[in-house]
């Protein structure tokens, strides 16, 4: 009731105002719309129709105005809602990947990527999880796909250069970390994933540079021990390419630098003994053998020192290195073993079969034990004895011939070389004539590739199968 009395109100007031301006202002102007029509307005009418002209153009785009505003914020109330959708799909999705659900996790990343198909970390994710699951092609695709969204996000190259080098593209993901540091120069991620590859291709010299670039970088002390270890393994590993390709001078300039920096780094010491045996010093390539011998007390030296002198013709040489080896260290039945089996090589049967009856420790160990004293006892017509030391050789489960034993992940080998084949670790080989019976087999665990282990000429058996 009051609205409709305050409007009568307005409507009186305002018909007063009128009729009063009007009195005020007589007279007629005449307005054309087209040139056959004709208005004539009285003034206060003209000023009134202005002004409602006026407010309803102001009307009409203050409507407008709140129109778009309407529009853009539903958009955006939308976008954001798809947003927190996919969000929610991402979190889910990385949740049940770390709960080692990959399938339910690849399902909510396709989910988030159908709602949203480019975004950044859903596409990361599921090329990491398509790459986990050894998809590489897919991978691959993804991770592309996250790259051209945001070129230099250093996090999608990696992961890239990781798809690359799974599917062995290993050019392109030289390339791919190529592209990391031109961006972040002291990127160490990259440079150690660069170095890596160059050793998996063996480009030693490639690899040994970058090498001595991660060696300036303020790396924490283990690490910085890590990283040291590696460059005397990538500076022998030079050394010995070089001399592959007939550069022995090159060859000894890498080979004591390696010494230099470890002084117990046996490949480098037979890698300069096989330099002096390439150039026809044989004697002095023993020599220094002996002397190595003598600082690393080292069994694979003897066994190079073996072969050594006997291709030049002088098996009492090695006799009396293993000799006094022998009387260094008489409790060592490791040496006193390899002493006996050199008897038993050279036909010096009686010291042969004197020294392993008194060995304690291999018999339950290894066969070659059994099979040699089989061996002796034949040649002293002792066939009862034979026969029972045949049997206990036979008995044996797991044949063992002057293994050679890496130290990092217990992979055995017929032969020495400076660098493990399956850890790709250098200077780990020892020399074992017998395992540990109460150990179990060493597991092998797949994963990295494996690397070429290259022995030097000689050191490959050191002795005949028995």
């Amino acid at each position: 009731m009051l609205r409709l009395l305050l409007t009568v109100f307005l409507v009186i007031l305002a018909s007063l105002m009128y009729s009063y301006f009007r009195e005020l202002n007589p007279g007629v102007i005449s307005i054309r719309t087209s040139p056959s029509t004709l208005y004539d307005l009285s003034p206060v009418s003209l000023v009134l129709i202005s002004m409602a002209v006026g407010a309803l153009i102001v009307t009409l785009l203050v409507g407008v105005r709140e129109t778009r505003h309407l529009i853009v914020n539903w958009r955006s109330a939308r976008l954001r809602r798809r947003e927190e959708k996919v969000d929610s799909l991402h979190r889910d999705g990385t949740h049940a990947f770390l709960s080692k659900r990959p399938a339910e996790a690849i399902s909510l990343f396709e989910k988030a990527l159908a709602l949203d198909p480019n975004h950044l970390d859903a596409l990361l994710w599921l090329g990491n999880i398509h790459r986990a699951e050894q998809n590489y092609p897919e991978a691959i695709r993804l991770h592309r796909k996250a790259r051209s969204i945001e070129e230099r996000n250093v996090e999608v190259l990696l992961a890239l250069a990781k798809d690359l080098e799974g599917a062995k593209r290993f050019e392109e993901a030289l390339q791919a970390l190529q592209d990391i540091l031109k961006l972040d120069p002291s990127n160490l991620t990259a440079l150690m994933r660069k170095r890596d590859l160059y050793i998996r291709l063996e480009k030693w010299s490639d690899a040994l540079e970058i090498q001595h670039r991660l060696m300036k970088a303020n790396l924490p002390e283990p690490d910085q021990r890590a990283e040291s270890n590696l460059l005397v393994g990538l500076t022998y590993e030079v050394g010995r390419q070089i001399l592959e390709r007939g550069h022995p001078e090159k060859a000894r300039h890498y080979f004591r630098g390696a010494i230099k920096r470890d002084k117990r780094f046996l490949p480098a010491y037979i890698g300069l003994g096989e330099i002096l045996i390439r150039e026809g010093k044989t004697k002095n390539a023993a020599e220094i053998l002996e002397k190595v011998y003598a600082k690393t007390g080292n069994v694979i030296i003897l066994h190079r020192l073996e072969e050594l002198y006997l291709d030049m013709g002088e098996p009492g040489e090695i006799i009396r290195v293993y000799q006094k080896a022998v009387e260094r260290d008489p409790q060592n039945p490791v040496l006193k073993f390899y002493l006996a089996k050199l008897y038993y090589r050279l036909e010096m049967i009686d010291e042969a079969f004197d020294l392993l009856s008194t060995l304690e420790g291999p018999q339950d160990q290894l066969s070659d034990f059994h099979k040699i004293m089989a061996n002796l006892y034949l040649r002293k017509q002792q066939m009862e004895y034979a026969v029972e030391e045949l049997k206990k050789a036979l008995g044996f489960k797991k044949r063992v011939v002057v293994p050679y034993l890496c130290t990092n992940c217990q992979q055995e080998s017929t032969e020495w070389s400076g660098r493990c084949r399956r850890c790709g670790q250098w200077n780990t080989f020892v020399a074992l004539p017998w395992v540990d019976a109460s150990t179990p087999e060493p597991h092998r665990e797949g994963g990295g590739p494996e690397a070429r282990a290259v022995p030097y000429q000689g050191l490959a058996s050191p002795f005949e199968t028995v």
